[in-house]
Protein backbone atom coordinates (compact mmCIF):
# COMPACT_ATOMS: atom_id res chain seq x y z
CA UNK A 1 0.00 0.00 0.00
CA UNK A 2 1.09 3.40 -0.55
CA UNK A 3 1.75 5.99 1.87
CA UNK A 4 0.24 8.72 -0.34
CA UNK A 5 -2.67 10.22 0.34
CA UNK A 6 -3.68 13.13 -2.07
CA UNK A 7 -1.47 13.75 -5.23
CA UNK A 8 -2.08 16.01 -7.46
CA UNK A 9 -1.87 15.69 -11.80
CA UNK A 10 -1.20 19.39 -13.31
CA UNK A 11 -2.37 19.44 -16.63
CA UNK A 12 -3.40 22.09 -19.24
CA UNK A 13 -2.02 25.48 -19.70
CA UNK A 14 -1.98 27.62 -22.03
CA UNK A 15 0.95 26.54 -24.19
CA UNK A 16 0.22 25.75 -27.88
CA UNK A 17 0.23 21.77 -26.50
CA UNK A 18 -2.49 22.24 -23.85
CA UNK A 19 -4.27 19.35 -25.75
CA UNK A 20 -1.39 17.07 -25.59
CA UNK A 21 -0.89 18.37 -22.09
CA UNK A 22 -4.38 17.31 -21.04
CA UNK A 23 -4.15 13.84 -22.75
CA UNK A 24 -1.09 13.24 -20.96
CA UNK A 25 -3.05 14.37 -17.41
CA UNK A 26 -5.78 11.82 -17.86
CA UNK A 27 -3.66 9.23 -18.92
CA UNK A 28 -1.36 9.71 -15.57
CA UNK A 29 -4.83 10.20 -13.66
CA UNK A 30 -6.16 7.01 -14.63
CA UNK A 31 -3.34 4.81 -14.42
CA UNK A 32 -2.64 6.53 -10.64
CA UNK A 33 -5.84 5.57 -9.61
CA UNK A 34 -5.99 2.16 -11.02
CA UNK A 35 -2.28 1.97 -8.81
CA UNK A 36 -4.65 2.65 -5.74
CA UNK A 37 -3.59 6.12 -5.42
CA UNK A 38 -6.27 9.48 -4.60
CA UNK A 39 -5.60 11.45 -7.73
CA UNK A 40 -7.13 15.38 -8.31
CA UNK A 41 -6.18 17.09 -11.78
CA UNK A 42 -6.07 20.37 -12.35
CA UNK A 43 -5.36 23.17 -14.53
CA UNK A 44 -2.94 25.65 -13.92
CA UNK A 45 -5.27 29.02 -13.75
CA UNK A 46 -5.69 31.50 -11.24
CA UNK A 47 -7.38 29.10 -8.49
CA UNK A 48 -4.18 26.63 -8.37
CA UNK A 49 -2.13 28.29 -5.42
CA UNK A 50 -5.25 28.85 -3.10
CA UNK A 51 -6.34 25.75 -3.79
CA UNK A 52 -2.80 23.79 -3.02
CA UNK A 53 -2.55 26.43 0.23
CA UNK A 54 -5.63 25.22 1.58
CA UNK A 55 -5.17 21.31 0.77
CA UNK A 56 -1.20 20.64 -0.10
CA UNK A 57 -0.77 17.35 -1.98
CA UNK A 58 1.28 14.97 -0.91
CA UNK A 59 3.04 15.32 -4.49
CA UNK A 60 2.48 16.70 -7.57
CA UNK A 61 2.77 15.11 -11.21
CA UNK A 62 3.40 17.63 -13.61
CA UNK A 63 2.49 17.20 -17.39
CA UNK A 64 2.38 20.04 -18.44
CA UNK A 65 3.98 20.29 -22.16
CA UNK A 66 5.68 23.61 -23.35
CA UNK A 67 5.73 27.22 -21.84
CA UNK A 68 5.46 26.88 -18.25
CA UNK A 69 5.21 23.52 -17.47
CA UNK A 70 8.89 22.46 -18.95
CA UNK A 71 10.70 26.10 -18.90
CA UNK A 72 10.92 25.65 -14.73
CA UNK A 73 8.06 28.62 -14.15
CA UNK A 74 5.45 26.26 -12.94
CA UNK A 75 8.20 24.09 -10.72
CA UNK A 76 9.11 27.36 -9.14
CA UNK A 77 5.97 28.16 -7.93
CA UNK A 78 5.28 24.71 -6.51
CA UNK A 79 9.04 25.18 -4.94
CA UNK A 80 7.59 28.69 -3.28
CA UNK A 81 4.56 26.68 -2.19
CA UNK A 82 6.48 23.96 -0.30
CA UNK A 83 5.23 21.32 -2.43
CA UNK A 84 7.08 18.22 -3.42
CA UNK A 85 6.90 17.20 -7.46
CA UNK A 86 7.72 14.66 -9.88
CA UNK A 87 10.88 15.99 -12.18
CA UNK A 88 13.61 18.37 -12.98
CA UNK A 89 14.10 21.33 -10.77
CA UNK A 90 13.48 24.65 -12.40
CA UNK A 91 17.53 25.79 -12.80
CA UNK A 92 17.70 22.28 -14.83
CA UNK A 93 14.32 22.77 -16.84
CA UNK A 94 15.74 26.33 -17.80
CA UNK A 95 18.73 24.83 -19.80
CA UNK A 96 16.99 21.68 -21.04
CA UNK A 97 14.14 23.44 -22.25
CA UNK A 98 15.88 25.61 -24.54
CA UNK A 99 17.65 23.39 -27.62
CA UNK A 100 20.37 25.55 -28.49
CA UNK A 101 21.79 25.43 -24.67
CA UNK A 102 21.17 21.76 -24.13
CA UNK A 103 22.65 21.15 -27.04
CA UNK A 104 26.27 23.04 -26.07
CA UNK A 105 25.78 21.30 -22.88
CA UNK A 106 25.33 17.45 -24.02
CA UNK A 107 28.36 18.44 -26.72
CA UNK A 108 30.95 19.75 -23.67
CA UNK A 109 30.16 16.20 -22.49
CA UNK A 110 31.01 14.71 -25.63
CA UNK A 111 27.61 13.73 -27.25
CA UNK A 112 27.34 14.02 -30.74
CA UNK A 113 24.81 16.53 -32.39
CA UNK A 114 23.77 17.82 -35.64
CA UNK A 115 25.98 21.47 -36.10
CA UNK A 116 23.41 23.85 -35.93
CA UNK A 117 22.76 27.99 -36.10
CA UNK A 118 20.44 29.76 -33.87
CA UNK A 119 19.12 32.90 -34.90
CA UNK A 120 16.34 35.08 -33.68
CA UNK A 121 14.41 36.92 -35.50
CA UNK A 122 15.07 40.04 -35.09
CA UNK A 123 18.69 39.39 -36.50
CA UNK A 124 17.13 37.61 -39.17
CA UNK A 125 14.72 40.71 -40.57
CA UNK A 126 17.45 43.39 -39.30
CA UNK A 127 20.52 41.87 -41.70
CA UNK A 128 18.33 41.01 -44.44
CA UNK A 129 16.46 37.55 -44.52
CA UNK A 130 17.57 36.36 -48.13
CA UNK A 131 21.90 37.23 -47.39
CA UNK A 132 21.55 35.70 -43.95
CA UNK A 133 19.68 32.39 -45.22
CA UNK A 134 22.08 32.61 -48.37
CA UNK A 135 25.40 31.99 -45.70
CA UNK A 136 23.48 29.50 -43.43
CA UNK A 137 22.63 27.05 -46.59
CA UNK A 138 26.57 27.79 -47.77
CA UNK A 139 27.42 26.65 -43.86
CA UNK A 140 25.57 23.58 -43.06
CA UNK A 141 24.36 22.69 -46.81
CA UNK A 142 21.00 20.99 -47.36
CA UNK A 143 18.62 19.08 -46.16
CA UNK A 144 18.13 21.20 -43.08
CA UNK A 145 15.63 21.00 -40.05
CA UNK A 146 14.34 23.79 -39.00
CA UNK A 147 12.90 24.05 -35.74
CA UNK A 148 11.65 26.58 -32.55
CA UNK A 149 14.53 27.13 -30.28
CA UNK A 150 11.43 25.98 -27.61
CA UNK A 151 8.53 23.95 -27.44
CA UNK A 152 7.86 20.91 -28.95
CA UNK A 153 5.55 18.65 -30.40
CA UNK A 154 7.26 19.34 -33.51
CA UNK A 155 5.09 22.36 -34.02
CA UNK A 156 6.76 25.20 -35.86
CA UNK A 157 9.29 22.67 -37.23
CA UNK A 158 9.55 22.06 -41.28
CA UNK A 159 12.52 19.86 -43.15
CA UNK A 160 14.03 22.12 -45.62
CA UNK A 161 15.18 20.35 -48.54
CA UNK A 162 16.06 23.44 -50.78
CA UNK A 163 17.09 26.70 -50.12
CA UNK A 164 14.19 28.42 -51.75
CA UNK A 165 11.52 26.52 -48.86
CA UNK A 166 14.10 27.62 -46.47
CA UNK A 167 12.27 31.11 -45.77
CA UNK A 168 8.62 30.06 -45.85
CA UNK A 169 10.31 27.64 -42.79
CA UNK A 170 11.34 29.95 -41.12
CA UNK A 171 8.41 32.01 -40.82
CA UNK A 172 6.76 28.93 -39.88
CA UNK A 173 8.60 28.82 -37.10
CA UNK A 174 8.81 32.33 -35.88
CA UNK A 175 5.15 31.68 -35.79
CA UNK A 176 5.73 29.21 -32.71
CA UNK A 177 8.76 31.01 -30.93
CA UNK A 178 11.24 34.40 -31.57
CA UNK A 179 14.20 32.30 -32.25
CA UNK A 180 15.10 29.44 -34.47
CA UNK A 181 17.73 26.54 -34.28
CA UNK A 182 18.23 25.65 -37.75
CA UNK A 183 20.07 22.21 -38.02
CA UNK A 184 21.95 19.90 -40.50
CA UNK A 185 19.47 17.30 -41.10
CA UNK A 186 21.08 13.58 -40.29
CA UNK A 187 19.50 11.27 -42.14
CA UNK A 188 18.16 7.78 -40.28
CA UNK A 189 16.19 6.23 -37.82
CA UNK A 190 14.29 8.22 -35.63
CA UNK A 191 14.69 7.03 -31.69
CA UNK A 192 13.06 8.16 -28.57
CA UNK A 193 15.25 6.58 -25.20
CA UNK A 194 13.29 7.38 -21.75
CA UNK A 195 15.15 7.06 -18.40
CA UNK A 196 13.85 6.70 -15.26
CA UNK A 197 15.24 7.12 -11.59
CA UNK A 198 13.83 5.15 -9.03
CA UNK A 199 16.64 5.90 -6.55
CA UNK A 200 19.45 4.16 -8.06
CA UNK A 201 20.72 6.50 -10.40
CA UNK A 202 19.22 7.30 -14.01
CA UNK A 203 18.33 3.67 -16.07
CA UNK A 204 17.57 4.07 -19.78
CA UNK A 205 14.36 2.06 -21.16
CA UNK A 206 14.35 0.10 -24.05
CA UNK A 207 14.63 2.49 -27.21
CA UNK A 208 11.36 3.45 -29.23
CA UNK A 209 12.03 3.55 -33.06
CA UNK A 210 9.48 6.39 -34.71
CA UNK A 211 8.43 5.62 -38.16
CA UNK A 212 6.18 8.59 -39.57
CA UNK A 213 3.68 7.65 -42.56
CA UNK A 214 4.16 10.61 -44.48
CA UNK A 215 8.14 10.84 -43.59
CA UNK A 216 8.32 13.27 -40.94
CA UNK A 217 7.00 13.52 -37.42
CA UNK A 218 5.31 16.33 -37.11
CA UNK A 219 2.24 17.12 -34.58
CA UNK A 220 -0.06 14.59 -36.24
CA UNK A 221 2.08 12.08 -36.62
CA UNK A 222 2.91 12.30 -32.96
CA UNK A 223 -0.49 12.35 -31.62
CA UNK A 224 -3.40 11.18 -34.14
CA UNK A 225 -3.92 7.21 -34.09
CA UNK A 226 -2.15 5.34 -37.22
CA UNK A 227 -0.26 8.09 -38.46
CA UNK A 228 3.39 6.47 -37.19
CA UNK A 229 4.47 3.13 -36.38
CA UNK A 230 5.89 2.79 -33.21
CA UNK A 231 8.91 -0.38 -32.75
CA UNK A 232 9.28 -0.71 -28.84
CA UNK A 233 12.19 -2.00 -28.46
CA UNK A 234 13.98 -0.42 -31.38
CA UNK A 235 14.93 -2.70 -34.42
CA UNK A 236 18.59 -1.70 -33.78
CA UNK A 237 21.35 -4.25 -32.88
CA UNK A 238 22.29 -4.54 -29.81
CA UNK A 239 25.19 -2.38 -30.01
CA UNK A 240 23.50 0.60 -31.49
CA UNK A 241 20.89 -0.03 -28.60
CA UNK A 242 23.39 0.36 -25.90
CA UNK A 243 24.89 3.25 -27.84
CA UNK A 244 21.82 5.02 -27.80
CA UNK A 245 20.41 4.09 -24.13
CA UNK A 246 23.77 5.49 -23.00
CA UNK A 247 23.84 9.21 -24.86
CA UNK A 248 20.05 9.38 -22.91
CA UNK A 249 21.41 8.04 -19.66
CA UNK A 250 24.52 11.00 -20.63
CA UNK A 251 22.04 14.08 -21.48
CA UNK A 252 20.32 12.87 -18.39
CA UNK A 253 22.45 13.69 -16.07
CA UNK A 254 25.09 16.26 -18.12
CA UNK A 255 21.71 18.44 -17.58
CA UNK A 256 20.98 18.18 -13.91
CA UNK A 257 17.42 16.03 -14.63
CA UNK A 258 15.54 14.31 -12.27
CA UNK A 259 13.29 11.16 -11.73
CA UNK A 260 12.02 10.94 -15.54
CA UNK A 261 13.43 12.68 -19.17
CA UNK A 262 13.34 11.39 -22.64
CA UNK A 263 15.98 11.98 -24.71
CA UNK A 264 15.34 12.14 -29.10
CA UNK A 265 17.73 10.98 -31.26
CA UNK A 266 18.63 10.38 -34.88
CA UNK A 267 20.73 7.48 -35.50
CA UNK A 268 22.55 7.91 -38.62
CA UNK A 269 23.46 4.92 -41.70
CA UNK A 270 26.52 4.37 -39.51
CA UNK A 271 25.07 3.19 -36.81
CA UNK A 272 26.01 6.56 -34.48
CA UNK A 273 23.19 8.28 -32.44
CA UNK A 274 23.08 12.37 -32.37
CA UNK A 275 21.30 13.97 -29.96
CA UNK A 276 18.58 16.26 -30.75
CA UNK A 277 16.56 17.17 -27.63
CA UNK A 278 15.71 16.33 -24.36
CA UNK A 279 12.30 16.31 -22.88
CA UNK A 280 11.63 17.43 -18.95
CA UNK A 281 8.17 16.30 -19.30
CA UNK A 282 7.63 13.76 -21.61
CA UNK A 283 4.15 12.98 -23.17
CA UNK A 284 2.10 10.39 -21.68
CA UNK A 285 -0.66 9.80 -24.08
CA UNK A 286 -1.54 6.51 -26.02
CA UNK A 287 0.89 7.34 -29.00
CA UNK A 288 3.77 9.04 -26.25
CA UNK A 289 7.18 6.60 -26.66
CA UNK A 290 7.41 6.71 -22.90
CA UNK A 291 4.62 4.44 -22.27
CA UNK A 292 5.27 1.78 -24.55
CA UNK A 293 9.65 1.90 -23.45
CA UNK A 294 7.54 0.65 -19.99
CA UNK A 295 5.41 -1.74 -21.68
CA UNK A 296 8.75 -3.01 -23.48
CA UNK A 297 10.19 -2.99 -20.23
CA UNK A 298 7.61 -5.26 -18.53
CA UNK A 299 6.73 -2.73 -16.42
CA UNK A 300 3.60 -0.89 -15.35
CA UNK A 301 2.70 2.57 -16.01
CA UNK A 302 1.00 3.60 -13.16
CA UNK A 303 3.46 1.59 -10.63
CA UNK A 304 6.14 3.49 -11.93
CA UNK A 305 4.30 7.08 -11.58
CA UNK A 306 3.61 5.61 -7.86
CA UNK A 307 7.09 5.08 -7.10
CA UNK A 308 8.20 8.40 -8.68
CA UNK A 309 5.45 9.99 -6.56
CA UNK A 310 6.56 8.61 -3.51
CA UNK A 311 10.04 9.04 -4.24
CA UNK A 312 9.31 13.03 -4.48
CA UNK A 313 7.23 12.87 -1.78
CA UNK A 314 9.75 11.31 0.69
CA UNK A 315 12.17 13.73 -0.79
CA UNK A 316 10.07 16.93 -0.09
CA UNK A 317 10.05 20.34 -1.51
Amino acid sequence: MSDLGHVLVLAGGLSYEREVSLRSGRRVSEVLRGAGISVETRDTDASLVPSVLADPPDAVFVTLHGGAGEDGAIRTVLELLSVPYVGAGPDACRVAYDKPTAKTVVRSFGLRTPESVTLPKETFHDLGASAVLARIVERLGLPLFVKPSRGGSALGASMVRSAEELPAAMVGCFAYGDTALIERCIDGVEVAVSVVDLGNGPVALPPVEIVPDEGMYDYAARYTAGHTEFFAPARLSPEVSAACTEMAVTAHTALGLRDISRTDLIVDADGLPHFLEVNVAPGMTETSSLPMAVEAAGDDLGTLCRILLEQAAARGA
